[in-house]
């Protein structure tokens, strides 16, 4: 291993490519192969029962508004045929 001194710090840095540096030991690494990786696991379970929490959670939000726009609907509907039938007619343009 022919080297040179660092000419500023004296230190040997050895040749190109080899700086004097040794290979790391006692380093593991691990991994999984990937056809042994289940990357959706649990997916279908948690999202049944992850939906039905979220929508337990929300229903006090979304069905009173929806309940109180059906029932005027409603009452808008009947009341529209009420006055465009016969007796509507008579009782509304009663004073004509």
């Amino acid at each position: 291993m022919g080297g040179s001194l660092d000419p500023k710090n004296g230190i040997y840095m050895g040749n190109w490519g080899d700086m004097g540096c040794t290979t790391p030991q006692r380093i593991a690494s691990y991994s999984i192969s990937p056809n042994r990786q289940r990357p959706l696991a649990g997916t279908f379970h948690a999202a049944i029962f992850n939906t039905f929490r979220r929508c337990r959670h929300q229903v006090l939000y979304v069905v009173p508004p929806f309940v109180a726009a059906y029932a005027a609907m409603n009452w808008a509907i009947e009341r529209n045929e009420y006055l465009n039938s016969k007796p509507g007619r008579l009782a509304e343009a009663g004073d004509e």
